[in-house]
This record gives C-alpha cells, sequence and structure tokens, in this order.
C-alpha cells in the first residue's frame, strides 16, 4: 500500500510520515532536502535555480515513485510527485521565475512520467493557515527557509486548495492541522489515526 502526505512548506508532512510509519509499520520515504544540490542557490537566486531544483526534485519524486511500486511493501511518503508539477513548477513559472520555455520542458517531461506511474492509494493532504505555516517554518530554523515569503507561501497555498479540489489519483483526506496539535497531544494524533483506519479499511 502507498500513502502520500501533501501539504504547503510547514505543514507538517515530515513529522506526521514519522509518527504515521512508527504507528503502523510502515517504511517512510522522505522528501530529498538535505541532499539537494540545488535548494540554498534557489532560496538565494530562485530565477537563476528554479528550473534546475524543480528537475531534481521531479527526478528524485519519479525514482520513489518507481521504487515504492516494485517494493510491494507499504510505504508512506513525504510529498507526492504531483505537487512539483500542479503547485511548484507553475507557481514558479507564474511568477516569472521560470521561463515559458524551461515550464514547456518541465511539464513535458512530468507528462511522461506520469503515463507510466498511478497515485498512492491514499492522499493525506494537511490544510494550514499562513500564520500557522510561518510559525512551524520559525520553530524549526532552517537557514534557507529565512528568506520565503508570505506572499510566496500564499500563492502556494491557492495552488494547493485548487488542486485539492479536482484530486481524483485516489482516495483524499484532508486534516485541518491549524487547531490540532499532533506531535504534542496523543488524543490528536489517535483522531487523525481513526480516521486513516476508516479510509484504509475502504481500500479491501
Amino acid at each position: 500500500m502507498h500513502v502520500a502526505i501533501a501539504g504547503n512548506i510547514g505543514a507538517g508532512k515530515t513529522t506526521l510520515t514519522k509518527l504515521l510509519a512508527k504507528h503502523y509499520n510502515w517504511e517512510p520515504q522522505f522528501e530529498d532536502v538535505l541532499e539537494n544540490p540545488y535548494l540554498e542557490d534557489f532560496y538565494n537566486t530562485m530565477e537563476r535555480w528554479a528550473f534546475n531544483l524543480q528537475v531534481y526534485f521531479l527526478n528524485s519524486r519519479f525514482r520513489q515513485v518507481l521504487e515504492i511500486r516494485e517494493s510491494g511493501k507499504n510505504i508512506i511518503q513525504d510529498r507526492t510527485i504531483y505537487e512539483d508539477a500542479f503547485i511548484f513548477a507553475p507557481n514558479l513559472h507564474a511568477m516569472g521565475l521560470m521561463t515559458n520555455r524551461d515550464f514547456k520542458n518541465y511539464s513535458s517531461l512530468f507528462d511522461l512520467m506520469e503515463s507510466v506511474t498511478s497515485g498512492p492509494d491514499l492522499l493525506i493532504y494537511l490544510r494550514s493557515s499562513i500564520p500557522n505555516l510561518v510559525a512551524q517554518i520559525h520553530k524549526r530554523g532552517r537557514d534557507y527557509e529565512n528568506t520565503i515569503s508570505i506572499d510566496y507561501l500564499s500563492r502556494l497555498n491557492e495552488r494547493y486548495e485548487a488542486w485539492i479540489a479536482t484530486y481524483n489519483k485516489g482516495n483524499l483526506l484532508i486534516i485541518d492541522v491549524d487547531d490540532i496539535n499532533f506531535v504534542d497531544n496523543p488524543e490528536d494524533l489517535g483522531e487523525i489515526i481513526n480516521k486513516i483506519d476508516a479510509e484504509i479499511n475502504g481500500l479491501f
């Protein structure tokens, strides 16, 4: 089974991935942030590195999807290939940080990848307000994230909501993370697990 967690920067994807992997004994697949050689450069000079960054993420995520399908294991994935293609890349293009030529090339590459892959059995979307995202980003204190603007996060949030509204790749569970604390409150985590159990039971 393939479960994936989607959400904006700072929504809590990685933390929830770890907690659910431990609870269900699923194998976690994390986003390739620390190994990404473009990330820091991108946040310093977005226009120069946008295309390189997005192609790196696309390649990394495509490889993950193939490995998940071939492994036959129960896997929970931190962020999906769809977020790269429907949220981050189009947002950079709309902001003028990725050229028409590069975006067309990128989109063509994604279309090819999508034609040979399928969506997760269950997608968990972590919905969050901008103030909550900002608070979480500041709390984790990654230097390269200090330059992320509220406008950038807002644009991403709008694209997330538009994508989720038309999502049709499989089962979808939406969790509003503003009013819960699944890290420190076991009851909140338990509620999420109950909702996931209901979705998983519906798959079989």
